[in-house]
């Protein structure tokens, strides 16, 4: 695909942040799984849902521009879900609370990931007057912080300290 204008990069990147979407939630699907402490394992599947709700909300958007959102695979993402596959899935644990670290580790690394795709998509609808796209996609953005914060405060509120012991 050239690139000619904004609105080019834009639906390009709304695709790839699609294939993001759906190779996170793979993933975050498999580090759900394996999670030992319950108030981590509650919040991976409440980011399972909420990526499968961003990845519905980017198919309506892409669709609404007369593309298809299979129209890129993220290479970036593939590279994240590599190093889950490595540090969490194929990893070996003695210890259940030291793989939940590394679950929270791996996890904010893809939301990172996201937030920089969202937040980069949003910006481009409004310059492009896209608001009803702008909103919607500023919503994802902002629920994926969410997210993350709660990443962290569970990090630092059980599993870091389970885990250093």
């Amino acid at each position: 695909m050239g690139f000619s204008t904004l609105k080019d990069v834009y639906i390009d990147q709304l695709q790839d942040l699609h294939s993001a979407d759906k190779q996170a939630m793979a993933a975050t699907e498999k580090l759900a799984e394996l999670a030992h402490n319950a108030d981590l394992k509650s919040a991976l599947q409440r980011g399972v849902k909420g990526i499968k709700e961003g990845k519905e909300t980017l198919a309506t958007i892409i669709r609404g521009h007369k593309a298809e959102p299979q129209g890129e695979f993220c290479k970036g993402m593939e590279g994240l879900v590599k190093e889950v596959r490595a540090h969490v899935i194929d990893a070996k644990y003695d210890n259940p609370e030291a793989r939940d670290a590394m679950i929270i580790a791996q996890y904010q690394r893809m939301a990172h990931y996201a937030i920089a795709g969202y937040g980069c998509c949003s910006a481009y609808a409004r310059r492009l007057e896209l608001h009803s796209d702008a909103d919607k996609l500023q919503k994802c953005l902002d629920d994926t912080y969410h997210g993350d914060k709660e990443m962290t405060s569970i990090a630092l509120g059980e599993v870091n300290k389970a885990a250093a012991a």
